[in-house]
């Protein structure tokens, strides 16, 4: 069975800021602190985290959403692609993120503390800077 995992983070940015640092390879690098190249582009591939993380860019709704094909070096050749949709929600004071990670492969159930350790939690220090 596949696993799916559905996380809510609040940031007291701008949803703007939220989706412009998602695609840009400076930004991305800068607020998770591994290295990223990004595009920001529908059909753009991507890697994150010092190549760990690839895919391609999918959907792009500007400041709303981001939909994109995703995997890592974990998954096997025959895994297909898991599907990460990021949905920002403009709130009072700044802007909720609503992380939808879909078909991860069996046994692969790292993922959802990988967000919050490795993504949530240096975004907010680096969001706090600004």
């Amino acid at each position: 069975m596949k696993n799916n995992i559905i996380l809510k983070e609040f940031f007291k940015v701008p949803a703007s800021a939220l989706y412009e640092a998602w695609l840009n390879s400076e930004a991305h690098t800068k607020m998770t602190g591994g290295e990223a190249m990004c595009s920001d582009v529908v059909g753009g591939k991507f890697t994150a985290w010092d190549g760990y993380i690839e895919g391609e860019n999918l959907e792009l709704i500007p400041n709303q959403k981001i939909v994109q094909s995703w995997r890592t070096s974990e998954f096997l050749d025959k895994d297909p692609d898991s599907l990460l949709t990021i949905q920002f929600i403009v709130k009072n004071e700044g802007t909720e993120l609503n992380l939808i990670h879909e078909n991860i492969p069996e046994g692969q159930s790292q993922y959802e503390e990988g967000w919050k350790e490795h993504y949530f939690t240096p975004m907010h220090i680096f969001f706090d800077k600004i």
